[in-house]
Protein backbone atom coordinates (compact mmCIF):
# COMPACT_ATOMS: atom_id res chain seq x y z
CA UNK A 1 0.00 0.00 0.00
CA UNK A 2 2.74 2.08 0.98
CA UNK A 3 4.74 1.70 -2.56
CA UNK A 4 0.94 2.19 -4.29
CA UNK A 5 1.12 5.33 -2.96
CA UNK A 6 4.56 6.26 -3.62
CA UNK A 7 4.05 5.84 -6.90
CA UNK A 8 1.00 7.68 -6.97
CA UNK A 9 2.87 10.48 -5.70
CA UNK A 10 5.15 10.30 -8.25
CA UNK A 11 2.75 10.45 -10.74
CA UNK A 12 0.33 13.18 -9.32
CA UNK A 13 4.13 15.28 -9.06
CA UNK A 14 5.05 14.64 -12.61
CA UNK A 15 8.20 13.02 -11.14
CA UNK A 16 9.37 10.20 -13.67
CA UNK A 17 9.44 6.44 -12.22
CA UNK A 18 10.06 3.40 -13.53
CA UNK A 19 7.91 0.94 -11.11
CA UNK A 20 9.16 -2.77 -11.68
CA UNK A 21 6.68 -5.53 -10.32
CA UNK A 22 5.33 -9.03 -10.49
CA UNK A 23 2.16 -9.26 -11.83
CA UNK A 24 -0.57 -12.17 -13.89
CA UNK A 25 0.86 -11.07 -16.87
CA UNK A 26 4.52 -9.24 -18.64
CA UNK A 27 3.19 -6.05 -19.65
CA UNK A 28 3.86 -2.34 -19.78
CA UNK A 29 1.32 0.46 -19.17
CA UNK A 30 2.76 4.32 -18.81
CA UNK A 31 0.20 6.83 -17.09
CA UNK A 32 1.23 10.46 -16.79
CA UNK A 33 4.87 10.17 -15.68
CA UNK A 34 4.68 6.92 -14.43
CA UNK A 35 5.91 3.23 -16.18
CA UNK A 36 4.39 -0.07 -14.83
CA UNK A 37 6.77 -2.95 -16.19
CA UNK A 38 4.82 -6.19 -14.88
CA UNK A 39 6.37 -9.54 -15.07
CA UNK A 40 4.63 -12.98 -14.76
CA UNK A 41 5.82 -15.33 -12.51
CA UNK A 42 6.43 -18.53 -13.50
CA UNK A 43 4.16 -21.82 -11.73
CA UNK A 44 6.73 -22.24 -9.52
CA UNK A 45 5.99 -19.20 -7.65
CA UNK A 46 5.89 -19.98 -3.54
CA UNK A 47 2.67 -18.29 -2.41
CA UNK A 48 3.58 -16.48 0.31
CA UNK A 49 0.21 -14.88 1.63
CA UNK A 50 -3.12 -13.28 -0.19
CA UNK A 51 -1.80 -12.19 -3.91
CA UNK A 52 1.97 -12.60 -2.45
CA UNK A 53 4.65 -15.23 -3.78
CA UNK A 54 8.35 -15.56 -4.41
CA UNK A 55 9.26 -17.26 -7.35
CA UNK A 56 12.51 -18.88 -7.89
CA UNK A 57 12.65 -18.17 -11.42
CA UNK A 58 12.43 -14.68 -11.32
CA UNK A 59 15.73 -14.10 -12.80
CA UNK A 60 14.61 -15.14 -15.71
CA UNK A 61 13.60 -11.46 -16.58
CA UNK A 62 16.11 -9.79 -15.96
CA UNK A 63 17.64 -9.33 -19.24
CA UNK A 64 13.80 -7.81 -19.93
CA UNK A 65 13.99 -5.46 -16.57
CA UNK A 66 17.47 -4.28 -17.67
CA UNK A 67 16.57 -3.51 -21.01
CA UNK A 68 14.17 -1.59 -19.37
CA UNK A 69 16.80 0.39 -17.06
CA UNK A 70 18.94 1.42 -20.11
CA UNK A 71 15.88 2.96 -22.01
CA UNK A 72 14.35 4.63 -18.97
CA UNK A 73 17.97 5.56 -17.68
CA UNK A 74 17.48 5.96 -13.66
CA UNK A 75 19.61 7.93 -11.31
CA UNK A 76 18.95 5.25 -8.67
CA UNK A 77 17.01 2.14 -8.42
CA UNK A 78 14.54 1.70 -4.91
CA UNK A 79 14.13 -2.42 -3.64
CA UNK A 80 11.41 -2.71 -0.98
CA UNK A 81 12.32 -5.71 0.93
CA UNK A 82 13.99 -9.32 0.30
CA UNK A 83 11.47 -10.51 -2.53
CA UNK A 84 12.53 -11.85 -6.11
CA UNK A 85 11.69 -8.56 -8.02
CA UNK A 86 14.39 -6.73 -5.98
CA UNK A 87 16.76 -9.39 -5.84
CA UNK A 88 16.91 -8.97 -9.53
CA UNK A 89 16.98 -5.10 -9.09
CA UNK A 90 19.95 -5.43 -6.34
CA UNK A 91 22.06 -7.86 -8.77
CA UNK A 92 21.41 -4.59 -11.87
CA UNK A 93 22.23 -2.03 -9.31
CA UNK A 94 25.32 -3.48 -8.65
CA UNK A 95 25.98 -4.99 -12.65
CA UNK A 96 25.30 -1.11 -14.12
CA UNK A 97 26.38 0.89 -11.13
CA UNK A 98 23.12 2.23 -10.54
CA UNK A 99 23.12 3.90 -6.93
CA UNK A 100 20.42 2.19 -5.21
CA UNK A 101 18.17 2.72 -1.63
CA UNK A 102 16.30 0.11 -0.07
CA UNK A 103 13.17 0.87 2.59
CA UNK A 104 12.40 -1.55 5.11
CA UNK A 105 8.58 -2.37 5.08
CA UNK A 106 8.05 -5.90 7.02
CA UNK A 107 9.22 -7.44 10.46
CA UNK A 108 10.98 -11.27 8.18
CA UNK A 109 12.41 -12.10 11.06
CA UNK A 110 9.74 -11.91 13.68
CA UNK A 111 6.82 -12.79 11.14
CA UNK A 112 9.20 -16.00 10.15
CA UNK A 113 9.86 -16.90 14.01
CA UNK A 114 5.56 -16.43 14.59
CA UNK A 115 5.13 -18.89 11.73
CA UNK A 116 7.76 -21.44 12.54
CA UNK A 117 5.95 -21.65 16.57
CA UNK A 118 2.91 -22.43 15.12
CA UNK A 119 3.93 -24.87 12.75
CA UNK A 120 5.63 -26.80 15.23
CA UNK A 121 3.27 -25.79 18.11
CA UNK A 122 2.86 -30.01 18.58
CA UNK A 123 5.86 -29.96 20.13
CA UNK A 124 6.96 -29.16 23.73
CA UNK A 125 7.37 -25.46 24.12
CA UNK A 126 11.08 -26.26 25.84
CA UNK A 127 12.03 -27.83 22.45
CA UNK A 128 11.31 -25.28 20.03
CA UNK A 129 12.07 -21.97 22.02
CA UNK A 130 15.47 -22.51 21.02
CA UNK A 131 15.00 -23.59 17.27
CA UNK A 132 13.13 -20.07 16.93
CA UNK A 133 14.77 -17.97 18.78
CA UNK A 134 18.12 -18.89 16.61
CA UNK A 135 15.78 -18.75 13.49
CA UNK A 136 15.03 -15.59 14.43
CA UNK A 137 18.55 -14.65 15.01
CA UNK A 138 20.23 -16.01 11.89
CA UNK A 139 17.06 -14.39 9.78
CA UNK A 140 17.78 -11.17 11.24
CA UNK A 141 21.45 -11.58 10.02
CA UNK A 142 20.35 -12.20 6.60
CA UNK A 143 18.22 -8.89 6.63
CA UNK A 144 21.33 -6.98 7.81
CA UNK A 145 23.87 -8.52 4.68
CA UNK A 146 20.88 -7.82 2.69
CA UNK A 147 20.64 -4.09 3.69
CA UNK A 148 23.73 -3.67 3.55
CA UNK A 149 23.73 -2.97 -0.06
CA UNK A 150 22.00 0.23 -0.54
CA UNK A 151 23.50 3.32 0.18
CA UNK A 152 20.51 4.29 2.28
CA UNK A 153 18.21 2.82 4.51
CA UNK A 154 14.44 4.04 4.95
CA UNK A 155 12.52 2.59 7.75
CA UNK A 156 9.19 3.25 9.22
CA UNK A 157 10.14 3.75 13.05
CA UNK A 158 12.60 5.21 15.24
CA UNK A 159 13.66 2.11 16.84
CA UNK A 160 14.29 0.42 13.33
CA UNK A 161 15.99 3.67 11.94
CA UNK A 162 18.65 3.19 14.76
CA UNK A 163 18.70 -0.42 14.99
CA UNK A 164 19.51 -0.24 11.02
CA UNK A 165 21.98 2.09 11.06
CA UNK A 166 23.73 1.03 13.78
CA UNK A 167 23.88 -2.96 12.35
CA UNK A 168 24.84 -2.18 8.40
CA UNK A 169 26.42 0.87 9.07
CA UNK A 170 24.67 2.80 6.34
CA UNK A 171 22.68 5.93 6.57
CA UNK A 172 19.17 5.28 7.76
CA UNK A 173 16.41 7.69 7.52
CA UNK A 174 13.15 7.74 9.03
CA UNK A 175 10.19 7.15 6.13
CA UNK A 176 6.84 6.84 8.27
CA UNK A 177 3.59 6.49 7.06
CA UNK A 178 0.94 8.84 6.08
CA UNK A 179 -3.06 8.29 5.97
CA UNK A 180 -5.45 9.46 3.62
CA UNK A 181 -7.82 11.37 5.85
CA UNK A 182 -10.25 12.15 2.89
CA UNK A 183 -10.81 8.69 1.94
CA UNK A 184 -11.12 7.24 5.36
CA UNK A 185 -13.24 9.33 7.13
CA UNK A 186 -16.20 8.87 10.22
CA UNK A 187 -18.55 10.15 7.43
CA UNK A 188 -19.09 6.95 5.64
CA UNK A 189 -20.11 5.54 8.79
CA UNK A 190 -22.98 3.81 7.59
CA UNK A 191 -24.66 2.15 11.10
CA UNK A 192 -26.58 3.95 13.53
CA UNK A 193 -27.80 0.79 15.43
CA UNK A 194 -26.90 1.24 18.84
CA UNK A 195 -24.52 -1.44 19.16
CA UNK A 196 -20.80 -1.22 19.76
CA UNK A 197 -18.30 -2.42 17.19
CA UNK A 198 -14.91 -3.76 18.01
CA UNK A 199 -12.97 -4.20 15.01
CA UNK A 200 -9.74 -5.18 13.69
CA UNK A 201 -8.05 -5.10 10.13
CA UNK A 202 -5.33 -7.25 8.55
CA UNK A 203 -4.16 -10.47 7.68
CA UNK A 204 -5.87 -13.16 9.89
CA UNK A 205 -2.36 -15.23 10.28
CA UNK A 206 -0.63 -16.16 13.31
CA UNK A 207 2.13 -13.21 13.41
CA UNK A 208 -0.66 -10.32 13.68
CA UNK A 209 -1.55 -12.70 16.89
CA UNK A 210 -5.27 -12.76 16.24
CA UNK A 211 -6.36 -15.32 18.57
CA UNK A 212 -5.96 -12.54 21.10
CA UNK A 213 -9.41 -11.29 19.73
CA UNK A 214 -10.97 -14.67 21.32
CA UNK A 215 -9.69 -13.58 24.49
CA UNK A 216 -10.87 -9.98 24.38
CA UNK A 217 -14.57 -11.09 23.47
CA UNK A 218 -14.68 -13.67 26.18
CA UNK A 219 -13.71 -11.41 28.69
CA UNK A 220 -16.17 -8.61 27.73
CA UNK A 221 -19.04 -11.42 28.13
CA UNK A 222 -18.01 -12.38 31.25
CA UNK A 223 -17.80 -8.58 32.70
CA UNK A 224 -21.67 -8.47 31.76
CA UNK A 225 -20.53 -6.12 28.63
CA UNK A 226 -23.67 -6.84 25.89
CA UNK A 227 -24.88 -4.97 23.27
CA UNK A 228 -21.46 -4.92 20.95
CA UNK A 229 -20.11 -7.32 18.56
CA UNK A 230 -16.50 -7.68 16.56
CA UNK A 231 -15.96 -6.95 12.99
CA UNK A 232 -12.76 -8.40 11.41
CA UNK A 233 -11.79 -7.44 8.16
CA UNK A 234 -9.27 -9.99 6.30
CA UNK A 235 -8.28 -13.12 5.08
CA UNK A 236 -6.08 -16.35 6.29
CA UNK A 237 -5.62 -19.39 8.15
CA UNK A 238 -6.53 -18.42 11.40
CA UNK A 239 -9.93 -17.39 10.11
CA UNK A 240 -11.49 -20.93 10.39
CA UNK A 241 -10.92 -20.60 14.46
CA UNK A 242 -11.73 -17.49 15.02
CA UNK A 243 -14.95 -17.91 13.52
CA UNK A 244 -15.10 -21.28 15.75
CA UNK A 245 -14.39 -19.34 18.75
CA UNK A 246 -15.97 -16.32 18.61
CA UNK A 247 -19.76 -15.74 19.11
CA UNK A 248 -20.21 -12.21 18.16
CA UNK A 249 -18.11 -11.87 15.56
CA UNK A 250 -18.61 -10.64 12.07
CA UNK A 251 -16.19 -11.74 9.25
CA UNK A 252 -16.04 -9.70 5.73
CA UNK A 253 -13.11 -11.23 4.36
CA UNK A 254 -10.32 -8.94 2.60
CA UNK A 255 -12.31 -5.46 1.91
CA UNK A 256 -10.72 -2.79 -0.32
CA UNK A 257 -12.20 0.73 -1.40
CA UNK A 258 -15.29 1.95 -0.29
CA UNK A 259 -15.90 -0.89 1.58
CA UNK A 260 -12.80 -0.68 3.42
CA UNK A 261 -13.66 2.51 4.44
CA UNK A 262 -17.07 2.01 5.57
CA UNK A 263 -15.84 -0.77 7.75
CA UNK A 264 -13.39 1.65 9.54
CA UNK A 265 -16.16 4.16 10.06
CA UNK A 266 -18.61 1.44 11.46
CA UNK A 267 -15.73 0.52 14.28
CA UNK A 268 -15.75 2.24 17.72
CA UNK A 269 -12.59 0.57 18.88
CA UNK A 270 -10.16 -0.67 16.99
CA UNK A 271 -7.96 -3.76 17.99
CA UNK A 272 -4.30 -4.50 16.55
CA UNK A 273 -3.03 -6.90 18.59
CA UNK A 274 0.19 -7.54 16.54
CA UNK A 275 3.72 -7.49 17.88
CA UNK A 276 5.71 -7.71 14.88
CA UNK A 277 4.53 -4.86 12.91
CA UNK A 278 7.06 -2.47 11.65
CA UNK A 279 4.66 0.06 11.39
CA UNK A 280 0.92 -0.54 11.72
CA UNK A 281 -0.78 1.24 8.74
CA UNK A 282 -3.57 -0.04 9.74
CA UNK A 283 -4.02 1.73 13.30
CA UNK A 284 -3.74 4.81 11.49
CA UNK A 285 -6.33 4.14 8.80
CA UNK A 286 -8.67 3.42 12.02
CA UNK A 287 -7.52 7.13 13.31
CA UNK A 288 -8.55 8.86 10.36
CA UNK A 289 -12.10 6.92 10.70
CA UNK A 290 -12.12 8.20 14.07
CA UNK A 291 -11.30 5.17 15.70
CA UNK A 292 -9.46 5.31 18.77
CA UNK A 293 -6.57 1.92 18.27
CA UNK A 294 -5.83 -0.52 21.16
CA UNK A 295 -1.92 -1.82 20.33
CA UNK A 296 1.00 -3.76 21.52
CA UNK A 297 4.33 -2.37 23.17
CA UNK A 298 5.80 -4.61 20.60
CA UNK A 299 6.72 -3.64 17.22
CA UNK A 300 5.88 -0.11 15.30
CA UNK A 301 2.13 0.95 16.02
CA UNK A 302 3.55 2.03 19.64
CA UNK A 303 5.12 5.02 17.55
CA UNK A 304 1.66 6.03 16.01
CA UNK A 305 -0.10 5.88 19.25
CA UNK A 306 -0.54 9.19 21.99
CA UNK A 307 -1.82 6.66 25.16
CA UNK A 308 -5.33 8.67 26.16
CA UNK A 309 -5.31 10.72 22.47
CA UNK A 310 -5.66 8.70 20.00
CA UNK A 311 -5.52 5.19 21.69
CA UNK A 312 -3.94 3.10 23.94
CA UNK A 313 -0.99 0.66 24.18
CA UNK A 314 -1.40 -2.70 25.96
CA UNK A 315 1.99 -4.28 27.92
CA UNK A 316 0.56 -7.57 27.48
CA UNK A 317 -2.59 -9.80 27.02
CA UNK A 318 -4.30 -8.67 30.28
CA UNK A 319 -3.79 -4.96 29.75
CA UNK A 320 -4.71 -5.34 26.31
CA UNK A 321 -8.31 -6.74 27.55
CA UNK A 322 -8.26 -4.40 30.36
CA UNK A 323 -7.71 -1.08 27.87
CA UNK A 324 -10.61 -2.30 25.30
CA UNK A 325 -13.40 -3.22 28.38
CA UNK A 326 -11.88 0.15 30.02
CA UNK A 327 -13.14 1.99 26.78
CA UNK A 328 -16.06 -0.30 25.99
CA UNK A 329 -17.28 0.73 29.06
CA UNK A 330 -16.89 4.59 29.17
CA UNK A 331 -18.90 5.89 26.12
CA UNK A 332 -17.72 9.76 27.21
CA UNK A 333 -14.20 8.64 27.21
CA UNK A 334 -14.61 6.83 23.97
CA UNK A 335 -16.58 9.50 22.19
CA UNK A 336 -13.41 11.97 23.16
CA UNK A 337 -11.05 10.07 22.15
CA UNK A 338 -12.66 9.31 18.31
CA UNK A 339 -12.04 13.07 17.85
CA UNK A 340 -8.98 13.23 19.24
CA UNK A 341 -7.70 10.17 16.76
CA UNK A 342 -9.73 11.71 14.10
CA UNK A 343 -7.08 14.97 14.51
CA UNK A 344 -4.48 13.46 15.03
CA UNK A 345 -4.22 11.38 11.70
CA UNK A 346 -5.36 14.79 9.59
CA UNK A 347 -2.27 15.56 10.53
CA UNK A 348 -0.07 13.17 9.11
CA UNK A 349 0.48 14.34 5.42
CA UNK A 350 1.87 11.81 2.59
CA UNK A 351 3.45 14.30 0.67
CA UNK A 352 5.47 15.60 3.14
CA UNK A 353 6.66 11.98 4.29
CA UNK A 354 7.38 11.37 0.03
CA UNK A 355 9.15 14.87 -0.09
CA UNK A 356 11.40 12.95 2.17
CA UNK A 357 11.75 10.05 0.80
CA UNK A 358 13.03 12.37 -2.43
CA UNK A 359 15.55 13.82 -0.17
CA UNK A 360 16.78 10.49 0.84
CA UNK A 361 17.18 9.80 -2.80
CA UNK A 362 19.30 12.93 -3.38
CA UNK A 363 21.58 11.68 -0.28
CA UNK A 364 21.75 8.06 -1.75
CA UNK A 365 23.21 9.41 -5.01
CA UNK A 366 25.55 12.25 -3.49
CA UNK A 367 26.77 8.93 -1.05
CA UNK A 368 27.46 6.63 -4.24
CA UNK A 369 29.05 9.89 -6.15
CA UNK A 370 31.50 10.33 -3.43
CA UNK A 371 34.30 7.08 -4.13
CA UNK A 372 33.89 8.71 -7.88
CA UNK A 373 35.24 11.78 -6.86
CA UNK A 374 37.71 10.58 -4.63
CA UNK A 375 39.18 8.49 -7.61
CA UNK A 376 39.12 11.68 -9.71
CA UNK A 377 40.58 13.56 -7.78
CA UNK A 378 43.44 11.07 -7.14
CA UNK A 379 43.71 10.40 -11.10
CA UNK A 380 44.17 14.43 -11.30
CA UNK A 381 46.71 14.48 -8.74
CA UNK A 382 49.02 11.98 -9.99
CA UNK A 383 48.51 13.51 -13.60
CA UNK A 384 49.42 16.70 -12.27
CA UNK A 385 52.89 15.18 -10.00
CA UNK A 386 53.57 13.62 -13.43
CA UNK A 387 53.45 16.47 -15.44
CA UNK A 388 55.39 18.56 -12.72
CA UNK A 389 58.44 15.76 -12.73
CA UNK A 390 58.45 16.42 -16.52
Amino acid sequence: MTCQRLVNFARDNDRPMLCVHAGPETEQTTTGSVTHFSLKRSPAAIALDEGLAFDPLFARHVPKIRKALIEFKPDLLHITGINDVSNAAAYLAWRMQIPMLGSWHTNVHEFAASRLQRMFRFLPQKVTDPFIRMAEFRIMQGCILYYQMPKVILAPNDELVSELGRRTKRVARLMARGVDSEFFSPKKRTVDDGILRVGFVGRLRAEKNVKLLIDVERAMLERGLANFKFLIVGEGNVREHLEQNMKTAEFTGFLSGEELAAAYANMDIFLFPSETDAFGNVAQEANASGVPAIVTDKGGPKFIIKPGVNGLIASGPEEFIEHTISLASNPALLAKMKDHARDFAVSRSWDAIFEGVYDAYIEAIEIAEQPLEEERRAKQTKKTIRAGNN
